[in-house]
């Protein structure tokens, strides 16, 4: 896992323990407060709320707990965990830039591109120039590797 990624996990769980877990305690003993449990719709609402922050929070420790940051500033080379990549594609010469990181912290839409993704496995070992051919639900897409950072 990136450092980024390690600290905005760290910063979720935070959040989840300091401000979500008690807001929902609120809310349960609030919603208590209105009488008969069985009809009502915000103590189940907020029951519901409650397990899936404690779900949640559980979920961030244990990833946490096993995470092995990896600086990637120390990094060069070819392209490997951590890589900040340029590529253009080569039949719309669309310029992307993706960061290679690690399950937990994955996310496309920002371009965070998760390790056992296709692409990633394509891209590992490859350098600047570089051409590589990747399998995608929509076909095949060739793509150019015009830069390699390590941030």
């Amino acid at each position: 896992m990136t450092r980024a990624g390690h600290t905005a996990l760290d910063n979720e769980l935070k959040a989840l323990k300091t401000i979500e877990r008690p807001a929902v305690i609120r809310a349960i003993a609030e919603a208590r407060e209105h009488g008969d449990l069985s009809e009502n719709a915000e103590y189940h609402a907020a029951r519901e709320r409650q397990s899936f922050v404690e779900g949640r929070i559980k979920e961030l420790e244990a990833i946490l707990s096993r995470a092995d940051v990896i600086d990637t500033s120390k990094l060069s080379g070819a392209i490997k965990f951590g890589a900040t990549v340029t590529l253009v594609d080569e039949d719309t010469d669309e310029e992307r830039i993706y960061q290679i990181v690690g399950e937990s912290e994955a996310d496309i839409e920002k371009g965070l591109l998760n390790i056992k993704s296709p692409l990633a496995r394509a891209l590992i070992g490859k350098d600047e120039g570089d051409s590589v051919e990747v399998r995608t639900p929509g076909g095949e897409k060739s793509y150019e590797v015009l830069a390699i950072r390590y941030l």
